[in-house]
């Protein structure tokens, strides 16, 4: 059978992992990144716009400045133009002939590049150019191709030209996927002119650039990798350790289990191990109480279990009336310790369970102790004991809690006192107000407790008598389940020396102060 649960798998059921999550956070940040292609594709489409307009621009000053000069004079300055700007320029007669050539004539020319005998690394760099161009949706520029006889309807430019009575500039893409600057203009004397360049430095450019980017790019992909492993490494590992240790107890080996409290990390994820580990350490020490508990139980019942067994053994055998007579008290005593040890223990074992939903509520302790302190005083006490409490005023020893269950702590507490008080003892009662909390105290003229014991006394079952009460009049759990409703209550009970030096034993019982602005308190 395969115990192994499905969330300390690699791929979490439900969604992707942490690692995967903390990767593609990295990762989108670096795709918001890669959106440099797309400027740099806009950046060369702004370029090649620019260098249109600048074309257009220039043919119209030729234009211009042709009416000035000699044909002779023209063909210099076309051939000057030529140099200076890097175009080749043609100029063809009203019928369509070529009248002027700058690369016959010593000006600049261009030459083509066949993709074919290109390096490998060329076909690469077209290859990113037409997908990014359709990635962006780029309109792609119709192919050059130069007419097969050189005459002017040959040229669609200049066809344009001459339909639109003004200088127009195209762009179009070499064999190599480099621009071709064209710009054509029919002059005053209705002679035809065309320059066109090779753009090859704004591909460059735009290579370059894009190379750059790919180069930054690829090491800010390493690196956010790497840095997404690493932070998912510190991350993920721990919570997957502690996710491990974590069903190890819930399937039961709890004691078997060693959850990593991560001392090196004095992060969240540490604090988190420290966390879980206190947990399961405070569980380990419910499920040993609850096992010493149950334990406890067995043992304690088995006693006036026994003894009942024998009383009863023995009415079958006894014919005496004052022997079957003591043996009938002891049954009946065997049966009331039961009783009183049964109701204990029930009451021991759902007092945290009750807490744990029961709504709290504005109690005045010191009303509710002069109320308890006068039925027992119309009920009697024992020996003589008697009882003083200074009642403090009204609304000010004021706790949230639950009545029922604060009533049974002080009866303990009394009943404890009043029974180790000698006869004509006096038990003292105060609530006072310290900070913010509120001290209940209990002292009385009794052996008091000695300092070895002051822990002890609150185990469950652990019970020191006076001598002259008889035994198992008491289960042994008064102190214990006094002590579970006080830190119910965010409190806690201890046992002290008297302020006076005298002797007998002094219980203080801290509980949190209700301020005045809490809801549902208000004066009487």
């Amino acid at each position: 059978m395969d115990r192994r649960l499905p969330y300390l798998a690699g791929s979490w059921r439900g969604g992707f992992s942490l690692t995967w999550r903390i990767l593609a956070v990295n990762v989108i940040a670096l795709a918001l990144l890669a959106g440099g292609f797309f400027y740099i594709d806009s950046y060369r489409a702004r370029v090649i716009d620019e260098r249109l307009v600048q074309s257009t621009r220039r043919m119209e000053m030729i234009r211009d400045a042709a009416g000035y000069v000699s044909p002779s004079s023209l063909n210099e300055m076309l051939r000057a133009f030529s140099l200076s700007n890097g175009e080749r320029v043609r100029l063809y007669a009203p019928d369509g002939r070529l009248k002027f050539d700058s690369a016959a004539a010593g000006g600049a020319g261009y030459t083509f590049v066949d993709p074919q005998e290109e390096p490998l690394k060329r076909h690469v760099a077209r290859f990113l150019d037409e997908m990014v161009d359709g990635v962006v949706g780029a309109d792609p520029l119709p192919p050059f191709s130069e007419p097969r006889v050189d005459v002017a309807t040959g040229w669609p430019e200049l066809i344009a030209a001459a339909n639109a009575g003004r200088a127009i500039s195209t762009a179009r893409f070499a064999p190599d996927r480099t621009p071709m600057i064209t710009a054509a203009i029919r002059l005053k004397n209705g002679d035809s002119l065309l320059a066109i360049t090779n753009a090859r430095d704004i591909t460059r450019a735009v290579r370059a650039e894009r190379m750059r980017l790919t180069l930054v790019l690829t090491m800010a992909l390493l690196s956010s990798i790497w840095l997404s492993l690493f932070l998912a490494r510190t991350i993920v590992l721990p919570l997957r350790r502690l996710a491990r240790a974590t069903a190890r107890v819930r399937l039961g080996r709890a004691r078997q289990v060693a959850v990593p409290r991560l001392p090196s990390r004095r992060d969240e994820i540490g604090a988190l191990a420290r966390a879980v580990a206190d947990m399961t350490e405070a569980l380990r020490h419910r499920i040993d109480a609850t096992d010493s508990f149950a334990a406890d139980v067995s043992h304690e019942l088995k006693n006036p279990i026994a003894s009942l067994r024998s009383a009863l053994d023995g009415l079958q055998t006894v014919r005496k009336p004052e022997l079957q007579a003591q043996l009938l008290a002891i049954a009946q005593d065997d049966v009331q310790r039961l009783d009183r040890l049964v109701t204990d223990i029930a009451e021991a074992s759902r007092i945290d369970a009750q807490l744990s939903h029961t709504r709290f509520e504005p109690v005045d302790l010191g009303q509710l102790i002069e109320q308890m302190l006068l039925a027992r005083e119309a009920r009697g006490i024992e020996r003589g004991v008697r009882l003083a409490f200074a009642r403090p005023r009204r609304d000010v020893a004021v706790v949230m809690g639950e009545e029922a269950r604060l009533v049974l702590v002080i009866d303990n507490l009394l009943d404890n006192a009043i029974s180790f008080s000698p006869p004509g003892g006096l038990v003292q009662v105060t609530a006072t107000v310290m900070n913010d909390e509120v001290l209940l105290s209990v002292e009385d003229e009794g052996p008091g407790v000695p300092e070895s014991e002051r822990e002890t006394v609150f185990r469950r079952f652990h019970s020191v008598r006076p001598e002259n009460e008889g035994f198992g009049k008491h289960s042994g759990l008064g102190l214990a389940i006094a002590r579970s409703i006080v830190e119910g209550h965010q409190g806690r009970i201890v046992i002290a020396d008297r302020d006076d030096a005298a002797q007998g034993a002094r219980f203080d019982v801290y509980l949190p102060l209700a301020h005045l602005n809490d809801p549902g308190i208000a004066s009487e």
